[in-house]
């Protein structure tokens, strides 16, 4: 077998965004949105989400239900309407092609009852209400890691190309490429390559993470709007 192959076939067995039937995830993004991520809709969800609530997120502008690659088989619990209703918090769901069985159905619930929006792929099913389409294994990605940015990564994003089109070649030469802008030389104080002695400059404070999954930057800016609409009363 091809190295390239192997090495991402390896890579993709232990990708970090597998999860076990009837895991739910959950996590606090851009600082005020809760998301849970669900593998499988089971009778049990409702004591699952609660579990999965991180510690410190009474005070959020919303809730992402992400039920992109979910399904499930039991019957949606009943409970599942009312957890939802209760957090009086704005609530998207998230849906794509993959969505099945019991997920799909909870969706359909949640909607239909004016609990929340669907955003996702066209070819989702319920239909979404604001349709966000990415390729499958890219969204897979994205779902693990909100904050990836596949564009920076060559290696990877080109060698799945590569290996989808039957090509398992790669030239990433821009890894080795100095990337140092002329402002990063001024702000080291450095010219020329010669350094003047001065004391180094004091270390910038890192920008904030920015999520590049589309599907969720959508649901996230948009809870995030209708939060700062309807602000908390005190």
């Amino acid at each position: 077998m091809n190295r390239c192959l192997l090495g991402l076939l390896v890579w993709s067995a232990a990708a970090p965004w597998a999860m076990a039937a009837g895991e739910v995830h959950g996590d606090v993004l851009d600082g005020s949105v809760l998301r849970y991520r669900v593998s499988a809709v089971t009778d049990n969800l409702t004591a699952q989400l609660a579990a999965a609530q991180p510690a410190g997120t009474n005070a959020i502008a919303g809730i992402v239900l992400d039920l992109r690659f979910a399904g499930g088989s039991d019957a949606v619990p009943a409970t599942a309407k009312n957890y939802f209703s209760t957090n009086k918090t704005s609530l998207v769901i998230l849906v794509n092609g993959q969505t099945s069985g019991s997920a799909t159905a909870l969706a359909t619930l949640l909607r239909e009852a004016g609990l929340g929006l669907v955003i996702g792929s066209s070819n989702a099913s319920p239909a979404p209400d604001i349709a966000v389409t990415v390729a499958t294994e890219t969204e897979k990605r994205y779902q693990a890691d909100p904050y990836l940015d596949i564009s920076n990564n060559l290696t990877i994003s080109r060698l799945e190309t590569n290996l989808l089109s039957g090509v398992t070649t790669t030239n990433d030469w821009m890894a080795y490429v100095d990337h140092t802008s002329e402002a990063d030389l001024v702000r080291k104080r450095v010219k020329d390559g010669e350094d003047n002695g001065d004391p180094a400059a004091t270390p910038r404070t890192p920008p904030p993470p920015v999520i590049h999954d589309p599907a969720l930057l959508r649901a996230v800016d948009l809870l995030k709007a209708l939060a700062s609409l309807h602000p908390p009363r005190a």
